[in-house]
């Protein structure tokens, strides 16, 4: 589909999830929608449901490509959303490089890719968001890449903001805690305080409008979270071991 020249919202990860739904509020709220996502299908499938919404296909984790596809954008949109994620465990604690190169791939380099690709055209009115976890704030069991990557993407949220504040750039980390999509309806064990994705999309949509630097939910979750990561490192792993029904 091409894209027209002006939009208000640039979202990646759209086809599914927090992204898709993001993509749907803003639509109804009248804003001009550019949905970014691998699966052509999957996105016309979401353009379908309002004139409102555009589609860009692309896979994040080649340069190249992403390059390009953004390239097709005559104007940038002000607010820019990345939330393209995927995820994968490992057990018992064997390493697969191999799958910690896939999260990754797409998590962190995958962001990069799409900040690269715009980055020569942003300017004193952009807002990037970047879409993370409140997994990156303690060392799960099993989450060894996924958490990974999550904590280089808020490490690299939080530097890449007080780096481009000098331009005018604004940059939000969204931390989000168990929210209903694809990805976890795979997680084979319980998730406390999962959120649906119309309660993400609206935590989201108004620290936005808010202007918070950091926008994490459910609130009760994360600050739990935020408060064993305060922990010495030896008591903090004790908290979680409890909490995830390992050994102690």
């Amino acid at each position: 589909m091409s894209v027209k020249p002006v939009a208000d919202v640039l979202i990646t990860g759209a086809s599914s999830g927090i992204g898709l739904q993001l993509a749907l509020d803003y639509a109804n709220q009248g804003m001009q929608v550019i949905a970014c996502g691998q699966s052509q299908e999957r996105l016309n499938a979401l353009s379908a449901q309002s004139d409102n919404i555009q589609t860009l296909a692309f896979n994040v984790t080649d340069l190249a490509a992403t390059q390009a596809a953004l390239d097709t954008l005559v104007v940038l949109p002000k607010l820019i959303i990345l939330n393209a994620g995927t995820c994968e465990y490992i057990d018992n604690g064997c390493v697969d490089t191999a799958l910690f190169k896939r999260v990754f791939d797409v998590n962190v380099f995958g962001l990069l890719h799409c900040v690269e690709a715009m980055q020569g055209r942003l300017d004193s009115q952009s807002h990037l968001v970047f879409v993370g976890s409140t997994a990156s704030y303690i060392p799960l069991p099993r989450a060894e890449a996924y958490g990974g990557s999550k904590a280089a993407l808020s490490y690299i949220a939080q530097t890449l903001a007080i780096d481009l504040e000098h331009k005018g750039i604004k940059v939000t980390l969204v931390s989000p805690g168990f929210v209903k999509t694809p990805l976890t309806d795979k997680n084979d064990f319980p998730m406390p305080m999962l959120v649906t994705p119309e309660i993400a999309s609206s935590c989201i949509r108004k620290g936005i409008v808010a202007g918070n630097k950091e926008i994490h939910f459910p609130k009760k979750f994360s600050f739990i979270l935020k408060a064993i990561a305060l922990l010495p490192m030896g008591l903090q792993q004790s908290v979680i071991k409890r909490m995830t029904g390992k050994t102690v």
